[in-house]
């Protein structure tokens, strides 16, 4: 297992006497004034007088230096320097499962057409992982570093595509069997049959937020047989409370597990005890916890996590 705890690096102090290095006094640990801190008020008085002498002299400063230094890049021109995959309008698909039209996006890696045999991330919410997620572009940097293999992702959105206004998510997230049937059954043999995938549950990972979260663990005990990677960030569990508890009394199934927290108000008491099980079974876990709540200041950062995970270069494949 892979675990990590990100910390702010604060210390707590609830009044006179020791501060501590977490939210809380019950399980810290103390930490006491250091007299060194003397000396660094004293650098930083140091640094703050040679900035205000900088600043001073910064258009003289800058003036010098357009007419001795070359033209730098201009923003366009790095931009320009990332290969840039390609992401699809809006797909609708006819879902024989749900009864209802679906729409979905597609990101290609670059230089798609020279590949195959690619692996597939599905990701519910997948506007919000576009729009607020920024995953396409995380997924162009990770590739062109050549820090994860070239991979498709495949951003299932949850609202209905005739009338936007209109959320899904409380009907299909909550282990509903005709949502999980309408991706093993339905989406993924139509991407399968469109892109270059590898057609096996290893190659194939979903990834959730809160409700999300939820459906991709209602995923790795009813759908390992065709998604092998089971990806959940800050994961609302409640309406499903069964799930915890089935996950304990069932056969350790064949799936790759990253899971994620924050540490403000985020059912991190829950997920913590979800860990727990998952360790007593012996599953492949990552589990990272951050020092946010319920937002994208929690999740964005970890994307790139969530891809080194299941498609690292380095990543052992699942057996």
């Amino acid at each position: 297992m892979q675990d990590g705890v990100r910390s702010p690096g604060k210390c707590w102090n609830a009044g006179p006497g020791p501060r501590y290095h977490d939210a809380t006094p019950q399980n810290a640990t103390p930490c006491y004034f250091d007299p060194r801190v003397k000396v660094g008020r004293f650098i930083l008085k140091g640094l703050l007088h040679m900035i205000t002498t900088v600043t001073k002299f910064a258009p003289a400063i800058a003036l010098l230096l357009a007419t001795t230094l070359p033209p730098g890049p201009s923003p366009a021109d790095l931009s320009a320097a990332l290969a840039s995959g390609s992401l699809s309008d809006n797909q609708i698909i006819r879902s024989e499962s749900l009864g209802y039209d679906l729409q979905y996006r597609v990101y290609l890696p670059a230089g798609y057409e020279d590949l195959s045999d690619l692996p597939v991330l599905f990701l519910t919410d997948g506007q919000w992982y576009i729009d607020q997620g920024g995953t396409p572009r995380i997924l162009d940097g990770l590739i062109e570093r050549g820090e994860i293999e070239p991979t498709i992702a495949v951003f299932v959105d949850n609202r209905d595509p005739h009338r936007l206004n209109v959320n899904r998510r409380n009907q299909q997230f909550f282990c509903n069997t005709r949502y999980i049937q309408f991706i093993t059954d339905e989406l993924v043999p139509h991407i399968d049959s469109r892109y270059e995938t590898t057609a096996t549950p290893a190659s194939r990972a979903i990834l959730g937020l809160s409700f999300g979260g939820l459906n991709s663990a209602c995923f790795g005990l009813h759908a390992y047989e065709t998604i092998g990677g089971i990806a959940m960030q800050s994961p609302a569990m409640h309406p499903v409370r069964d799930l915890i508890p089935d996950y304990r009394s069932a056969p350790k199934r064949p799936v790759r597990i990253f899971l994620s927290t924050g540490t403000d108000n985020d059912n991190q008491a829950t997920t913590r005890r979800f860990k727990t099980v998952l360790e007593d079974k012996g599953y492949e876990l990552s589990y990272v916890e951050v020092p946010f709540g319920h937002n994208w200041s929690n999740w964005g950062p970890l994307i790139d996590d969530v891809l080194l995970y299941f498609f690292g270069r380095e990543q052992a494949p699942l057996e």
